[in-house]
């Protein structure tokens, strides 16, 4: 019997001056690369999809689990086993985004702390292998076209606070030209609670990432200023620029 899945996108790459770009056969840039400094972040959306260290104890990081579903130019994976020396596991669907990652992105071979599994990120979510284990779940799914995210539904964000620690972090990359945004936001608030859920204001290119805490936490503003003063002095990350464009969604002032 034939798959009725459509066939994987070809992935290819190109470089503009420093920066080396993902392709998956089509212009739109699915991750990216400073060639001269391969394990840093460098598209700012990415950034923000850090924005979980603000909630955690810098000392216990190295000891904490980071999982990507959905691998891109591997700039998540590279900076969570690399910068942070976490235990990192990414989950991505199509075995030629993993190859052009390890050739063409400096993805190193899996080892003791670093795993990327072929796998349907929806699938491994679902399943009860990793539940109740991972504390960074970083979620960035777009096909080919870049349009919508590819699982954006209720149970799945389910199954993405299922696999949470207590104290653990999930965040989310909610571009795209056909999405909503506010239905997108509307499923997470009503999966985690409204007190646990946190919002960037867009960037230019119109990424808009959403951070939802396992547990509800409620910092006091110096508390996270002193944690993005932190973040940005060791890990080079611009948190302190974060907090001028990051709200909770129960705040009043929410621009959302």
């Amino acid at each position: 019997m034939k798959s009725r899945l459509p066939p994987l996108p070809e992935v290819n790459f190109s470089d503009y001056g420093d920066v080396r770009y993902l392709h998956l056969g089509t212009e739109w840039v699915q991750g990216s690369m400073r060639l001269g400094r391969p394990f840093d972040i460098q598209l700012e959306y990415v950034q923000r999809m850090m924005a979980w260290l603000l909630f955690m104890e810098p000392a216990s990081v190295p000891k904490r689990h980071a999982m990507q579903l959905g691998l891109g130019a591997a700039a998540l994976t590279k900076f969570c086993w690399r910068q942070l020396r976490m235990k990192t596991t990414a989950i991505e669907l199509n075995p030629q985004v993993v190859a052009a990652c390890r050739l063409w992105f400096k993805l190193p071979a899996d080892d003791a702390r670093l795993s990327v599994v072929l796998g349907d990120a929806g699938e491994v979510a679902a399943h009860e292998h990793w539940r109740g284990q991972v504390d960074a779940l970083q979620v960035d799914l777009y096909d080919h076209e870049a349009a919508a995210p590819v699982l954006d539904s209720r149970a799945f964000y389910a199954d993405c606070r299922r696999l949470l620690t207590e104290d653990g972090c999930m965040t989310v990359n909610l571009f795209g030209r056909a999405s909503s945004f506010d239905e997108s936001l509307r499923k997470i608030v009503s999966v985690f609670g409204e007190d646990c859920v946190w919002t960037f204001r867009p960037t230019r290119e119109g990424n808009t990432i959403v951070l939802a805490l396992r547990t509800p936490r409620h910092p006091v503003r110096g508390e996270l200023a002193g944690r993005a003063e932190t973040i940005e002095t060791r890990w080079g990350l611009p948190a302190r620029k974060w907090l001028r464009v990051f709200k909770p969604v129960a705040d009043p002032r929410q621009p959302h």
